[in-house]
């Protein structure tokens, strides 16, 4: 996976205050034993490295092995294990699709220097998503249709939930996901339930909003929240909200293309509502009006979807807040106090 052209096109969004920190956490240094690791594990003796990148929270690195090219994806952190597993399932549940190409996941492994943890997956080499942006669009509305598509074809009393990765995927009735994912560096509160509105108030803003309490205590989102919290029904008057597998962290640093079409990358996946998607895809640029119009022949805006895309994008400013510093606090408390003008 050559991440560099489209890592650092959009690294904008990273250079905050707290980027040296995550920088510092995302760095693992090449020892032998670590070289002595993947080499067992991809059943290699050569081990070239062939030019890697880094994003916002990971260093990762391509290499040339007798098996083939392979990408791996190291952070130094005490979590890492819990966020590369989760990626790991994500990529899995999406393939199930065959929606869209994602890299293919080969196995999560443990720093052998006893912290923090790797992803091994296959090698992709990819650009700059130009070219296939209306196609990206297409396969995003169809992978936030599979479920549904899944759901037509399913003989009554067959739904179960909790199998991503599954080779054929059985319908998932509720919201969330079998395993924690990490959207940036923050875990998910991915815990399955039946209530939407309920899912998007508790295990989203709820969690990001009790992270600005702990670490700044701004009294000002403090006051805030009960009153919007109160109104989030209000939103979804008259919308029937269907389980969609998500992406979930869709920005434009996150999707590229190459010979053979579009590739998405870097998910933090769950079932949820499919407008969710298009809140980040919108923030930071990248995608562009072709994508949005090819997404919405299949998926239309139902009415209220401006508002509820700036309810959406106010999980990804708080979450942004939490990992980069103050410079987002402004965008979210006014993205609050709007959203209270709207009932």
């Amino acid at each position: 996976m050559s991440l560099a052209p489209v890592r650092f096109k959009l690294l904008g969004r990273c250079l905050k205050k707290r980027s040296h920190a995550l920088d510092t956490r995302r760095r693992v240094i090449h020892t032998s034993t670590m070289e002595d690791l993947l080499k067992r594990e991809l059943n290699t003796t050569k081990l070239r490295p062939i030019g890697g990148g880094g994003g916002c929270i990971n260093h990762g690195e391509g290499y040339e092995t007798d098996q083939g090219k392979f990408f791996v994806k190291m952070n130094g952190d005490k979590g890492a294990r819990v966020m590369f597993e989760g990626e790991n399932a994500s990529l899995e549940a999406i393939a199930a699709t065959g929606a869209v190409t994602v890299p293919k996941p080969i196995k999560v492994l443990d720093d052998p220097r006893g912290r923090g943890a790797m992803l091994i997956m296959e090698h992709v080499d990819m650009g700059g998503l130009r070219s296939y942006a209306d196609q990206l669009g297409e396969q995003m509305a169809r992978l936030h249709l599979h479920n549904e598509e899944v759901a037509k074809k399913a003989a009554a009393g067959s739904s179960r939930v909790g199998h991503g990765g599954d080779a054929a995927p059985a319908y998932v009735s509720q919201f969330g996901f079998h395993t924690k994912t990490c959207c940036g560096a923050i875990p998910q509160d991915n815990t399955w339930s039946d209530d939407w509105v309920s899912f998007y108030a508790t295990r989203k803003l709820k969690l990001q909003l009790d992270l600005v309490e702990k670490d700044y205590h701004d009294r000002e989102t403090r006051d805030l929240w009960p009153q919007l919290e109160r109104k989030l029904p209000k939103f979804f008057e008259g919308l029937k909200v269907s389980p969609s597998l998500l992406h979930g962290d869709l920005w434009g640093g996150n999707a590229a293309e190459n010979d053979k079409g579009p590739v998405i990358f870097d998910p933090a996946s769950f079932y949820g509502h499919h407008e969710y998607e298009l809140a980040i895809a919108s923030m930071f640029g990248g995608f562009g009006g072709r994508f949005f119009s090819a997404y919405h022949k299949l998926l239309p805006k139902a009415p209220g979807w401006e508002a509820r895309h700036e309810l959406y994008k106010l999980f990804h400013y708080l979450n942004h807040w939490n990992h980069f510093g103050s410079s987002y606090r402004g965008s979210s408390v006014s993205i609050m106090k709007s959203l209270l003008k709207e009932y």
